[in-house]
């Protein structure tokens, strides 16, 4: 008979508002972007660039937030989250919606931005700049049954009370449906999967001690406190990324 070599550890779960049941967090993708970052910016006609995280990078959006090792310049990315309550392959758009998404929730794609930095001039993957501990802080899911699915309403963040970022999802380049769409193409989505759909501009640092607060339309809002950084300060970014 199989048995484990040490006890499985336990699944990743996020909670789900007014209710006592969880949902549990299969695997992470985010999409890079997804919001024009100038006015000049042309209109994109193929798939954005996508990465993973692991299901344990996810985290309640509260408390402290820990400032990750290895790096001088931790950046915050506030984004809609969606959450895959029905698998699928090569999904039409016109039924995402109605048949596979289970909710929505405001997350925080955080990243180490030398690295990827450091990962884009060497032509190597994120995985050090992006999979980190507590990476991917979400807010309790809300389902779709009660919030609907939104098209519109306020994507912002804060930090120590000044705004940084700030955006409509109707200013999403890729609307949910086409996104999810389009994901499916590439792999099978199953239910658990979490998305990330992409960050406005004005994404920068932060410094331990910094109060992060940030929000999507009245899906849900969040405040953490920065921890200490491990070592070196964080550097203003003003470079291209996701």
């Amino acid at each position: 008979m199989a048995y484990f070599v040490f006890p499985a550890p336990a699944p990743t779960t996020l909670p789900v508002t007014n209710s006592t049941a969880v949902f549990p967090v299969g695997r992470v993708y985010c999409i890079g972007r997804n919001y024009r970052w100038s006015q000049d910016e042309a209109t994109p006609q193929e798939m954005p660039t996508w990465f993973m995280k692991p299901a344990n990078a996810v985290v309640q959006a509260q408390g402290v937030l820990p400032y990750p090792p290895g790096t001088g310049d931790f950046c915050h990315e506030i984004e809609l989250v969606v959450a895959i309550g029905r698998g699928g392959q090569n999904i039409a758009p016109a039924q995402v919606e109605t048949h596979h998404i289970w909710g929505y929730a405001a997350g925080l794609d955080l990243t180490r931005r030398d690295l990827q930095l450091q990962a884009k001039r060497a032509g190597g993957p994120w995985e050090a700049a992006k999979a980190f501990d507590h990476s991917a802080p979400c807010t309790p899911l809300v389902s779709a049954t009660v919030c609907g699915h939104p098209k519109q309403g306020a994507v912002w963040l804060t930090v120590n009370g000044v705004e940084r970022q700030r955006a409509d999802l109707a200013d999403l380049l890729w609307p949910v449906p086409e996104l999810v769409a389009m994901l499916s193409r590439s792999v099978t989505l199953a239910p658990g999967d979490l998305i990330y759909t992409g960050t406005p501009v004005g994404v920068g640092p932060l410094q331990g001690g910094d109060v992060v607060q940030g929000g999507v339309a009245d899906i849900g809002q969040f405040s953490m406190t920065v921890g200490n950084a491990s070592y070196g300060s964080s550097t203003p970014f003003t470079g291209d990324s996701a």
